[in-house]
């Protein structure tokens, strides 16, 4: 553990002062990757600067936020407005310390809100003189203006940690300045509560013969965006609201046609189950109407974040036969029990993920691709066919993710020696 006495400034008025650290992210929204980093970097900020230190979380999700995280005299949950500038401002100015604990940190795919969100914080500990760090976050698509920000803003930050070392590169391409180090995303770490073990057994008892997951994601909803009025059915949270037209329309068909078709033949043709996995509770929706498209919806189930915590989704993860993913933290969570996996990716998150793993080239196929379904196909039955095809390459690929994670922690220390003196 870090030594508090030590941090301390003999020369600041607030000398014997405990730390107040503040985490922005995209905290709150069901999710259970966010879930999991949140309560990874949280024990880190713990266990270097003890049990007392004072931890805030600011959200637009207070109610969502509240299942999985308890507040107490130590750890406060903050409630703020979607538009959140001052709210933020007014955060940052009251703290020692600022992290951004966003995974998808440095990329406008969702949302421009998002990004801007804690370019904002950046700039407003920058202006307060507040220690900002990236803490094992992600960089990847962004617009023309958004380039420009990133490159003015996140320069301001005193240390980003990036969690793949195609991000770092990213960052250093736009020309952020401001000092890089690549490790591992937080959530390797993360892992379930002993109760939780045997999760997906004691929720459906019925999988002896075994389960293949598929973690899948609209695409055709993204990104986010903000208007002072629109459809009710695409709101998300005033002003930001769901992007929608005919092509986007076509395309969540296509993919409600193809998952449906690919959950089937691993019915028919494995006779395995398949778990329809909600990582975010907005994955629930197309999820629901692949389901009403199976032929075999008796083989099937939804598994939601919505339902279901981070530590239980986890465990479940853990216990399948294979995963096919378009959710980068099901392929993080599920490497710890070296779950074989194949991405069907949508943004430069599982790309990077699957170099670093050394799985890019065999086992990533493109959501846009001409033969996708074709193609994934074959590849669900190489797998399901051939014992232990990827073990040791998923064993290499966690050691490697495992090490470089551990190290978020170590980083976080010395950089508390260094800045945290300045403000208490």
């Amino acid at each position: 553990m870090v030594n508090t006495a030590e941090l301390q400034n003999s020369n600041s008025p607030n000398q014997g002062a405990i730390p107040r650290v503040l985490l922005v992210g995209y905290n709150g929204a069901n999710n259970t990757g966010s879930e999991a980093r949140l309560l990874s970097i949280i024990k880190d900020i713990q266990n270097l600067l003890g049990s007392h230190v004072q931890i805030t979380v600011p959200t637009l999700n207070e109610e969502n936020l509240r299942r999985y995280l308890d507040e107490d005299e130590y750890l406060h949950i903050a409630p703020i407005p979607s538009i959140f500038f001052f709210a933020i401002d007014k955060l940052v100015k009251e703290h020692d310390l600022v992290l951004l604990v966003e995974g998808s940190c440095y990329m406008d795919t969702w949302t421009s809100a998002l990004l801007w969100a804690f370019l904002w914080a950046t700039r407003s500990a920058h202006q307060h003189g507040v220690p900002c760090l990236a803490y094992a976050v992600d960089a990847g698509e962004l617009s023309s203006l958004n380039r420009w920000l990133v490159k003015r803003e996140a320069s301001k930050t005193n240390l980003i940690i990036t969690r793949t070392k195609h991000a770092q590169r990213r960052l250093e391409k736009i020309g952020v300045t401001a000092p890089l180090i690549s490790t591992a995303d937080c959530a390797f770490t993360f892992s379930p509560e002993p109760e939780d073990r045997d999760f997906l057994n004691k929720i459906w008892p019925e999988t002896v013969e075994g389960v293949v997951g598929l973690a899948v994601v609209d695409f055709s909803l993204w990104p986010v965006v903000i208007r002072p009025w629109g459809r009710k059915e695409n709101l998300y949270k005033w002003p930001y609201y769901f992007s929608s037209s005919r092509e986007r329309m076509n395309t969540r068909e296509s993919l409600v046609k193809g998952w449906a078709s690919i959950a089937d033949q691993i019915v028919e043709k494995h006779s395995q189950n398949v778990a329809l996995i909600c990582m975010e509770a907005l994955d629930q929706s197309l999820a629901r109407d692949i389901l009403q498209e199976l032929k075999n919806k008796g083989s099937c189930r939804v598994i939601s974040s919505n339902d279901y915590n981070a530590s239980q989704m986890t465990s479940m993860l853990s216990q399948l036969d294979l995963l096919v993913t378009s959710r980068y933290h099901s392929a993080v969570l599920s490497l710890r029990n070296c779950v074989p996996q194949i991405a069907v990716g949508h943004d430069p998150r599982l790309t990077s993920l699957y170099h670093d793993l050394h799985l890019y080239q065999d086992y990533f196929l493109r959501h846009d691709a001409p033969n996708l379904w074709e193609d994934l196909s074959s590849k669900i039955d190489l797998l399901l066919d051939s014992d232990n095809l990827q073990e040791d390459i998923l064993k290499q690929g966690l050691k490697g993710q495992m090490n470089l994670s551990q190290m978020n922690r170590e980083i976080l220390g010395e950089f508390l020696k260094q800045k945290i003196s300045m403000r208490i």
